[in-house]
């Protein structure tokens, strides 16, 4: 959750998210619906994909278990080279190596003063010879905690880094079009609405969390709601990745019905 969302923004959705889902298994038998409507807010859906889908592997492949290495760890859903590395140093207290914003800050800040244009390469040796190697956990909890602190002192250091990047504006954004599909989805409310407000931006909108797989919606009511013109692209009996009318999907994804349609369990339906 902390990941490109602040803090403040995350502390109330992460005791709502384990009061919901406290554990993995009960995360693995929640419908998307319901953890997409959970996480409602904080933005960059996709996430909350890959967690529920990171869970329906723990659960299959590891029993209910978080797998401790960090190969394993890679192989879940969404999980990259740093979030492997973050979960063995944070839940497994083990001395991984990595860098987020806040670390980079602390030893661009203390290493390099002067210097513009800093490369993570620069600063991996000196982070593998800080860590501290006997709780680690508790080192990277300081070392984030310090980088929030220096950034609110000085200018913030990680601008400086080849990494920085400067979020988009929300306002008018395709991310704000795509939180406002989601979250009619997630509150069983018509898209109409959306598609009206948004107009062009909702094709391309829609036609993203398609291809994501996170348009997940009830067939079914879907089905009621668009009557014989409706046309669902399915993965499973009773769900839907994507709701469109037969008319607009004709026009608006010419070729989502091939791309779909040449997977193994996947399709059209028309009703």
């Amino acid at each position: 959750m902390l990941q490109q969302t602040q803090v403040h923004r995350v502390i109330g959705k992460y005791k709502e998210f384990l009061e919901k889902f406290p554990t993995v298994k009960k995360l693995a038998q929640a419908s998307l619906v319901d953890v997409l409507n959970v996480w409602s807010g904080l933005g960059y859906n996709r996430r909350a994909k890959y967690l529920h889908d990171a869970a329906r592997a723990i659960v299959q492949n590891h029993a209910g278990k978080i797998p401790e290495s960090y190969e394993e760890l890679r192989a879940l859903p969404g999980i990259g080279d740093y979030t492997a590395k973050a979960v063995r140093a944070f839940a497994f207290n083990m001395p991984e190596t990595f860098i987020e914003t806040n670390i980079r800050a602390v030893f661009i800040h203390h290493f390099f003063p002067r210097k513009k244009k800093v490369e993570d390469k620069e600063l991996f040796p000196i982070v593998e010879a800080a860590i501290g190697r006997r709780e680690p956990r508790i080192w990277y909890s300081a070392l984030m905690d310090y980088g929030t602190h220096l950034k609110h002192m000085y200018p913030n250091p990680s601008r400086r880094s080849t990494h920085h990047s400067k979020q988009s504006r929300f306002e008018g954004s395709l991310r704000q079009v795509r939180g406002a599909i989601l979250k009619a989805i997630a509150k069983n409310t018509s898209l109409t609405d959306v598609r009206r407000s948004y107009k062009d931006a909702y094709t391309t909108a829609f036609q993203s969390l398609v291809s994501e797989g996170l348009g997940l919606c009830d067939a079914r009511r879907q089905a009621a709601e668009f009557g014989k013109r409706a046309v669902l692209v399915f993965q499973s009996p009773g769900l839907a990745l994507g709701v469109e009318t037969f008319h607009s999907c004709a026009v608006q994804f010419p070729s989502l019905k091939a791309k779909i349609g040449s997977r193994a369990g996947n399709g059209y339906l028309k009703c």
